[in-house]
């Protein structure tokens, strides 16, 4: 689903559920004594984090004030949420809600409410973050492999707020202390990668200047472009969650050819992603993580006693532009997220889980599957979130199918990690419904078998199509063996470039003997099913025999290039020359991989 379609249904579906927002006016009473705000701009997130002194100079009391959103980030904005210091220097959440103000229809403003009544003439301060996604725009847009990335951020030198403030500074955190320019409204001043705007006097309500820092982040810019995590719940100790993940590098993109070898040699810092680290519940078990291929091994696991650590490397590194999809799945037991009391269950679970460091996901979608027989839905969430028509998925021993809640949000960072409450009933003899179904089956197997026994089927054998249906699965088991041998390429490349890059050639002779062996044994079987074919009389036994000539050229090809490889690291062959005989065999490796997979197709 395209953005702009998932941002449609999204108001669609609100509109469909009643949601609604709030009518407030302006306090013009209020004043804002004191602003401290503080602009991170470090990594691909904004962060603007406010303490505000809010002080009542009217002649009743207050129960909130009005946060206002800079007009220039309004579009980005992801999160908002506000706290306040209490006994012990302890930081208590407020409730912040989006309101609207006749008259300001085209501002974004939140609601935040105050602990308890201001009282005339008394302050408070209040601490006001905003998390904006997106809100970085790479300049140049484009960069060559190894160039280091610049961003552009563009905000509003003084607090937007609909009330006077009468004394502010801003405070702009960047990447690093190199900064190409920056708004110079006096007072401003810069140390190392800190920008001081201010302190700016009596300002009034919804003053607007152009905020505007050009300077280098070479953080990594990862966006889940689309997430759908799917939580199945099972009533006899496990609940299976998986997620199924796209995401982007949404940095500057990548102008010109990539080089593995240049990537390998030197450290980029452009930004480049080559892994990133998700964190799993500390009883997550069975863990996977797949992608179309099949499973990804160059992955890590490290457990603690509150977490599991999983460091996922992608196939190849990502940069500007570049995508990638997989999906992780684990298991967790239902003790820890499922009670109940008698037959009403409460199932509590996190909307959206730790992918990476610093996350951005564009779409998000939960899929909650339930047990057979669960009716009477009462959903909690700790954010608005749109809830579609329920459906149903089926799977074995299902009879009516399973209620599946469907969930969907949209711009979510860290700060959306929060647990939901889903409340449902289920009659617990239901429980035995499948080990029921289990006896049935089998006893209605066995009758089968005894109705079979005794009767007489036997009927002419059709030899012909016997024949197809063995030659079509030798031709599966050929093609399947193919890709894995093709899979084997892949791994004696990655062994000659970490052989460049460490110049380990016991490291080097240890894999090649394993991925030797390997192919070894894969070649053996596909000349076996060969030799089968021919007996069948089939001429994929020519195209197989073709498959094999083709590979034993591309062998020859690998050995000459770790010859290539071992030359050069021993010195008796320059850069130049390595570079150029390592591109024609690339080249001729290429093509001969390119009629092998034509050949396979076409069995």
């Amino acid at each position: 689903m395209h953005m702009h379609e998932y941002l449609v249904l999204t108001v669609f579906l609100l509109f469909c559920n009643g949601a609604k927002v709030r009518q407030d006016s302006i306090n013009g009473d209020l004043v804002l004594s004191k602003v401290e705000r503080k602009i991170d701009i470090s990594s691909h997130i904004v962060r603007i984090h406010s303490v505000v002194t809010v002080e009542n100079g009217g002649t009743s009391s207050a129960g909130f004030f009005l946060f206002a959103l800079d007009p220039s980030l309004q579009n980005y904005i992801s999160y908002v949420g506000a706290t306040v210091k209490g006994e012990g220097e302890k930081e208590t959440p407020l409730t912040v809600s989006q309101t609207a103000v006749d008259g300001h229809g085209d501002k974004q403003l939140w609601r935040v409410q105050l602990p308890m009544a201001l009282l005339t003439g008394k302050n408070i301060a209040v601490s006001v973050e905003a998390v904006y996604t997106h809100a970085l725009q790479p300049y140049p847009t484009e960069i060559v492999q190894g160039e280091k990335q610049f961003v552009v951020f563009v905000g509003n030198l003084y607090f937007y707020s609909p009330y006077k403030t009468t004394t502010q500074t801003t405070m702009v955190k960047t990447f690093s202390s190199n900064i190409e320019s920056y708004t110079k409204v006096k007072p401003v001043s810069q140390s190392d990668n800190t920008i001081t705007f201010g302190p700016y006097e009596n300002q009034a309500p919804f003053s607007v200047a152009e905020l505007r820092v050009h300077c280098e982040n070479n953080s990594p810019f990862l966006t889940v472009t689309s997430l759908e995590r799917i939580i199945e719940v099972s009533h006899w100790g496990n609940i299976a969650v998986e997620e199924h993940i796209e995401m982007r590098h949404s940095g500057a993109l990548l102008k010109g050819p990539f080089s593995r070898y240049d990537y390998q040699r030197t450290h980029d810092s452009s930004g480049s992603i080559k892994s990133f680290k998700t964190v799993l519940p500390a009883t997550a078990r069975d863990i996977y993580y797949r992608d179309e291929i099949g499973n990804i091994s160059t992955s890590h696991l490290r457990e603690t006693d509150e977490v599991v650590e999983v460091e996922l490397r992608p196939r190849f590194p990502l940069f500007g532009g570049w995508k990638t999809k997989y999906y992780i799945g684990y298991n967790v037991p239902s003790y820890q997220y499922l009670f109940n009391k008698g037959d009403d269950y409460l199932l509590k679970l996190r909307f959206v889980d730790h992918v990476y460091d610093d996350m951005i996901v564009d779409q998000m979608t939960v899929k909650v599957i339930l047990p057979e027989g669960s009716k009477n839905f009462e959903l909690k969430t700790p954010y608005d979130v749109v809830r579609d028509k329920d459906q149903v998925h089926f799977t074995y021993l299902d009879t009516t199918g399973r209620p599946v809640i469907v969930l969907y949000k949209s711009n979510l960072v860290e700060q959306h990690i929060q647990d939901f409450e889903l409340r449902y009933t289920f009659h617990q003899l239901l429980l035995l419904q499948e080990p029921l179904l289990v006896v049935g089956a089998f006893y209605l197997l066995f009758v089968l078998v005894v109705i079979y026994v005794r009767l007489d089927f036997s009927i002419t054998k059709d030899e012909v199509k016997e024949s197809k249906m063995r030659v079509a699965s030798l031709v599966e088991e050929v093609q399947n063996a193919q890709d894995r041998r093709s899979a084997l390429y892949q791994s004696f490349d990655d062994a000659i470039n970490k052989f460049k890059a460490n110049k380990e050639a016991g490291a080097l002779a240890a894999a090649r003997k394993k991925i030797d062996g390997d192919y070894k044994q894969l070649t053996q079987q596909i000349q076996g099913i060969q030799t089968q074919l021919k007996v069948e009389g089939s001429d994929a036994a020519e195209k197989v025999a073709e498959v094999n000539k083709l590979d034993r050229d591309y062998k020859d090809l690998i050995n000459f290039a770790i010859s290539l490889a071992e030359k050069l690291v021993a010195g008796k062959l320059s850069k130049t020359q390595y570079i150029e005989s390592e591109q024609a065999n690339s080249s001729k490796r290429e093509e001969i991989l390119k009629k092998m997979e034509d050949i396979c197709a076409g069995l």
